[in-house]
């Protein structure tokens, strides 16, 4: 696989966006001497854009004959080093993936598990048992790995493969030949320690090691109910990390590690001592209350690039005897090299999060390298067979 093409565009007229990122496009193709033929397109559309997200794919298709395409909705997408956040704008990424290692799902059109080793995956948050579904296509997956998020829109909450769908999921399931790395990233910090949940009643944690779970909560965040402004803005500010039973719950420096799911606190029950989440809770899982850290979130980030850029070196040829060829082109980095990347990053991020505009896409931007990249900001992150909040996905396909 050739390193992808990118191209982005804003402009009050979604078809005009797509004219000026099409002459991006086509241009870095017109350059490639060996030539470039696209079989693949991502295409993320900010929430402006949801009204004409039919004519923007028709669009395409007739601009790119062939190409097959997938992408979503968000209330906001991003390139490399660039952010369009709540504002009109869409991003698109072409690739040149061989028709036989990849394949595209939707609700017309099922997953083929016999070619589907991998898959990046869209959908709809108002989905009914949508976490369930993800878990059983992670299953027919030969790796059991998914990537991607779910839309996030004021208006229509949509995700494109090879048509524009509301409701369900789609995307495009990978071959086993296809390489690719893939990393979660953290956005919070535990304001406690990691706890066993020892009771529950669905959403309601009832004791935590075997005592009540309020006055646990309580003494984590340093207040009690007897100061009921001061508690609730403390609340209001705290959410839950959670994790299976036998999972990796802090990564290195008491971080979050890439099993965990934040999720929201939706509510107390003073008189059975409970805390209510936004997820169903079971005995036997772990839990830790937890707040967004901007230092953190920067922190793990840059972890999460730099493991990427460890891994693709360390699959460098071995070094060449005295007086034999080079093992790489002179100049060129060993290893394997990274063709395109796909970036998921929850809505409750972005730039502005990260202390201003464009901000998390140029982290990612300086600690990756300038790649091609493309993404958007979603209403949920799905990284295994889990989906994720506060969190990002960083998706990298490579080419040797």
């Amino acid at each position: 696989m050739q390193a992808a093409i990118t191209a982005h565009a804003t402009h009050p007229d979604a078809r005009m966006a797509l004219a000026l990122a099409a002459a991006q496009a086509d241009a870095q193709r017109a350059a490639r001497p060996g030539g470039f033929t696209p079989t693949l397109g991502l295409l993320y559309l900010s929430d402006r854009y949801a009204a004409q997200a039919e004519a923007l794919l028709d669009d395409a298709r007739g601009r790119w004959p062939g190409v097959h395409w997938a992408g979503g909705v968000g209330v906001g997408v991003m390139a490399s080093g660039v952010e369009y956040f709540d504002e009109p704008a869409l991003v698109l990424m072409l690739l040149d993936l061989p028709a036989a290692q990849f394949s595209l799902f939707n609700g017309r059109q099922p997953l083929d598990a016999a070619r589907a080793d991998t898959a990046l995956v869209h959908a709809d948050p108002a989905t009914p048992e949508l976490e369930e579904l993800i878990t059983e296509l992670a299953e027919r997956t030969g790796a059991g790995y998914l990537f991607g998020g779910l839309a996030a829109s004021r208006s229509r909450n949509l995700h494109i493969a090879d048509g524009v769908f509301e409701g369900g999921l789609s995307g495009v399931a990978f071959a086993a030949g296809v390489p690719l790395l893939s990393r979660v990233t953290q956005g919070c910090q535990p304001a406690g320690p990691t706890r066993r949940v020892t009771a529950a009643e669905r959403n309601l944690v009832l004791a935590l090691d075997g005592q009540p779970a309020l006055p646990l909560l309580l003494a984590d965040l340093g207040v009690d109910l007897e100061h009921p402004q001061q508690a609730m803005a403390a609340l209001r500010a705290t959410l839950a990390g959670l994790s299976d039973a036998d999972d990796a719950m802090l990564s290195r420096g008491g971080q979050f590690g890439a099993d965990t799911r934040v999720r929201h606190l939706i509510g107390i029950d003073p008189a059975r001592q409970g805390v209510a989440i936004a997820d169903v809770v079971q005995p036997g899982q772990q839990l830790a209350f937890c707040r967004r850290d901007v230092a953190a979130a920067r922190r793990d980030l840059v972890r999460i690039c730099a493991e990427i850029r460890d891994e693709l070196e360390a699959d460098a040829p071995v070094p060449a005897l005295p007086g034999a060829a080079p093992a790489t082109p002179q100049g060129e980095a060993p290893g394997r090299r990274i063709a395109a990347a796909v970036y998921v990053s929850c809505s409750g991020r972005g730039g502005p999060h990260f202390g201003g505009p464009s901000a998390e896409a140029q982290i990612v931007q300086h600690a990756l390298g300038d790649v091609p990249l493309v993404g958007f900001f979603a209403g949920g992150e799905i990284a295994r067979h889990h989906v994720y909040g506060y969190t990002g996905v960083l998706t990298v396909f490579t080419a040797d």
